[in-house]
């Protein structure tokens, strides 16, 4: 697996990185990182067509677990993916901005 720290996804998402959310919807709901596209981690296997495989995709969860477990299996499919270590969690830990609700695409 491919781990990043917080401070390199944040350069990456400032740039408009392609980022993927692989929690349950209610805990994307609850609060998510700005532009993340919700796929669970159970649906990922149907949305791999969707995602690109000329840049980066960063994977987030909470914490980094399922994250990680996401990336593996992206990466294992050809696609340059990387988790997100601290997940959700870590990021508004640092202060940066969570959205609540349903305000990207959800597969």
């Amino acid at each position: 697996m491919r781990e990043i720290d917080m401070t390199t996804f944040a350069a990456a998402h400032a740039d408009g990185a392609v980022v993927i959310d692989v929690r349950e919807p209610a805990e994307y709901v609850a609060g998510h990182v700005p532009g993340a596209r919700l796929i669970p981690l159970g649906n990922l296997p149907a949305h791999l067509r969707e995602l690109p495989r000329d840049r980066p995709v960063y994977v987030i969860c909470a914490s980094g677990n399922r994250s990680g477990a996401a990336a593996d299996f992206l990466i294992r499919a050809g696609i340059d993916a990387r988790s997100v270590a601290g997940g959700t969690h870590g990021w508004a830990c640092s202060g940066r901005p969570i959205v609540r609700g349903r305000h990207a695409a959800a597969a």
